[in-house]
């Protein structure tokens, strides 16, 4: 189910992630190496919408729509303790989930034209992805590595449009949750 893989990324895409900054020391060698979107310039992070609108969409009108209905949501806390797998990847678990996955449905209820995962998966499941097109014994050595060193914890404040230029995923804009 993950949302990432390099071969789909195309110039104009645009996405909604909350940005994990407390995940990085965990993960960031390992999805430099196994995570192809860390290469194209993607933090840490729990996506909340891929894929949101072709950039060519995006005007004042949605960035104030979002910043609206982001600003409507209040900050809330993530503890990642656990790993978990779908088919060659391996992500973190984000818990509780609740209030990611209503920023999800809240966006895609505003915008249908941009459901989650592009309507692929009929299940909303939040994740932090750290290796993906990998063999089960790779995906073991990090998860064994990563148990060792979890938990952390994070507070999500904001969410942030980022944008494919053809080569990299740039930020675009920073959107506060409420207080």
């Amino acid at each position: 189910m993950t949302d990432d893989s390099t071969s789909a990324f195309q110039a104009g895409q645009t996405r909604l992630i909350v940005r994990i900054r407390e995940a990085e020391p965990y993960v960031s060698g390992w999805r430099e190496r196994l995570d192809p979107s860390a290469r194209a310039g993607v933090p840490a992070h729990v996506t909340v919408l891929f894929p949101f609108l072709d950039e060519s969409r995006i005007d004042a009108l949605v960035y104030s729509a979002l910043e609206d209905l982001l600003g409507s949501h209040p900050s809330f806390g993530l503890r990642f303790e656990r790993c978990g797998r779908f088919p060659e990847c391996l992500y973190l678990t984000p818990e509780p989930d609740t209030q990611l996955r209503q920023l999800t449905e809240a966006i895609a209820d505003r915008w249908p034209e941009a459901p989650p995962y592009g309507g692929r998966f009929a299940e909303i499941v939040p994740h932090l992805t750290i290796a993906q097109g990998q063999e089960d014994v790779v995906l073991e050595e990090v998860e064994a590595d990563l148990a060792a060193r979890l938990p952390f914890t994070s507070h999500v404040s904001s969410v942030e449009l980022i944008i494919h230029d053809g080569t990299k995923w740039q930020e675009r804009a920073s959107f506060p949750l409420g207080e």
